[in-house]
């Protein structure tokens, strides 16, 4: 059972979370708006709605929302097709209003259906990408926006090409900020009483101080501002209010606001669940959040944000797994950060203006390996090709495309090799009733595949308490890794929490699952039933104990 904790209950832990979440978010909510089309501030509104709105209204507690870079190429277009960014506001407005009723409609269960193999190499991919992305970033090769994640990037080169073209743009005062970011960041943490203050934040302090020391004394290495954070800075409070801009509802009759707005409803939540269930599979503790509930919340963040001039926003698995890494465990640390982004934007603006992007993109280096540590692909091997294979594939193709099309090549490779392994009903079964109490047998079929595990989660959960529950592997070739953590869930946590004895046969050793009942298999099949044997498919027995 997963460890529930207060909001409150990790103070020292999601507050500087929430720092170091906010010192990503404010180069990444401008690179996105820009490399959107969109005007800069705009980003920021993103931002902040992303923390304060969805971060309390999501059931998520790791999870953290803001401009997505997925959804740039999209926005560039909206934008150029209707015209006047305001009418696009509408249609973000309106893609909100859509998610809402997607999350009423429970469209979120579709999440249950991404295999984890697929998520992992998302994961990964993510990692690789924020590296290759940083890379040029840390040597001070600063052409390509922040936030531009995409392969082709806005600036005409690409991931791979802006690597060798970094090498003509070297700018030695930014490679000295990064090394000693790194250096921060990786043994702040072993310097006794001092490490109390977040490694993120004395490796910002750090540069900044660096940059200033360089700058000061005329030397060469200082960085100019076009190597640092570039935040719009509004003369007056009045000046700052004017950044917030409403849609345009008299366009509410035009035919492309709302295929624009579908097209944002859609892409929009299938990013968020992406995010959201890898950001599940990133937490310490292992909490379930609801997709459903994050739709709601995404919906309502975005009609939001569309009332008063931000982005489209989702789940960003760049922020959420920076949050974990640096210790946030609660709400608070999503909210920290969008706080924060409110604060900075509306009071000291001038003072994130002398952040090195060199020093970011240290945190984010950190950041990236930890996604993508060689040790992720040496577990992936071991589970051999039913987990590598759509694995390697989802890595690959994102980094070469983007998220959604390596998610759809993934899962797609996936189908195919479940084809290709003769994919059957996950089980059959027979009821028999003792004078002990009720046995349920299970025989697996050969092939168990990640598609089965919604109907076998049903099943397990649906069993009647003080039953029994015979699973028979003994004829299975293939079993999916997202069903086994299913089984050991069930066997270790659920069934003793309903006092179902549970028996486990045909179960390889390599499987990791171990009986929880030896002695009970030697008590009910010596005897006879006392009522007639029930035998059918896996449809027929969800349907029994629905009903029952």
């Amino acid at each position: 059972m997963s460890k529930k904790i207060g909001f409150f209950s990790n103070i020292k832990g999601d507050l500087p979370a929430g720092l170091v979440v906010f010192l990503i978010a404010v180069p990444l909510c401008l690179g996105i708006a820009l490399a959107s089309g969109a005007p800069l501030f705009s980003g920021m509104i993103s931002g902040i709605i992303g923390g304060l709105v969805i971060g309390f209204l999501s059931g998520s507690n790791l999870s953290v929302s803001g401009p997505a870079a997925g959804l740039t190429a999209i926005v560039l277009n909206a934008i150029t097709t209707l015209g006047v960014y305001e009418i696009f506001l509408l249609a973000v407005m309106l893609g909100g209003i859509m998610q809402l009723v997607l999350g009423l409609l429970k469209a979120g269960t579709v999440a249950n259906y991404f295999p984890s193999n697929v998520i992992t190499g998302m994961l990964t991919a993510i990692g690789l990408i924020i590296i290759l992305k940083q890379i040029p970033h840390a040597f001070g090769y600063d052409a390509d926006a922040e936030g531009d994640f995409a392969f082709v990037q806005a600036d005409g080169e690409n991931t791979i090409s802006s690597l060798f073209s970094m090498l003509n743009h070297v700018h030695f005062g930014a490679v000295i900020i990064t090394l000693v970011s790194i250096l921060i960041l990786l043994y702040w943490s072993k310097v006794p009483k001092v490490n109390v203050i977040p490694a993120p934040l004395v490796a910002v302090l750090t540069g900044v101080g660096l940059n200033q020391l360089f700058l000061a004394g005329g030397s060469p290495l200082g960085l100019e501002q076009s190597h640092l954070v570039t935040l719009p800075i509004a003369d007056s409070f009045s000046d700052f209010i004017g950044q917030f801009t409403m849609p345009d509802f008299s366009q509410i009759g035009n035919s492309e606001v709302w295929v624009i707005a579908a097209t944002i409803a859609v892409v929009a939540s299938l990013e968020t669940l992406l995010n959201l269930e890898a950001t599940d599979k990133l937490d310490p503790l292992k909490r379930y959040s609801s997709p459903n509930r994050e739709l709601r919340a995404q919906g309502i963040g975005n009609i939001v944000s569309g009332l008063i001039g931000g982005m489209p926003i989702t789940s960003v698995i760049v922020r959420s797994s920076a949050n974990i890494n640096a210790g946030g465990r609660t709400k608070l640390a999503a909210m920290t950060h969008g706080a924060l982004l409110l604060f900075c934007a509306a009071l000291i603006p001038g003072i994130l203006n002398m952040i090195p992007l060199a020093t970011l993109a240290a945190v984010l280096l950190v950041t990236g390996y930890k996604l993508c540590k060689p040790e992720i692909f040496k577990k992936m091997f071991q589970k051999g090709k039913y987990q590598w294979a759509p694995f390697l594939v989802t890595v690959v193709t994102i980094v070469f495309t983007d998220l959604l099309i390596g998610v759809a090549v993934g899962l797609a490779v996936s189908v195919l090799f479940i084809m290709w392994g003769n994919m059957k009903s996950p089980y059959f079964f027979q009821k028999e009733k003792y004078r002990t109490g009720d046995l349920i047998r299970l025989e697996l079929s050969q092939e168990v595949s990640f598609l089965n595990k919604a109907n076998i989660l049903l099943t397990l959960d649906r069993l009647p308490e003080n039953s029994t529950v015979v699973i028979d592997a003994s004829k299975t070739l293939y079993i999916d890794q997202d069903v086994l953590d299913i089984i050991r869930e069930f066997t270790q946590i659920k069934a003793q929490q309903k006092k179902i004895k549970v028996v486990l046969k045909g179960f390889k050793e390599a499987y990791n699952i171990t009986n929880t009942d030896h002695l009970f298999l030697d008590a009910p099949e010596k005897e006879k039933p006392v009522s007639v044997v029930t035998n059918g498919t896996h449809k027929e027995l969800l349907k029994e104990l629905t009903v029952n």
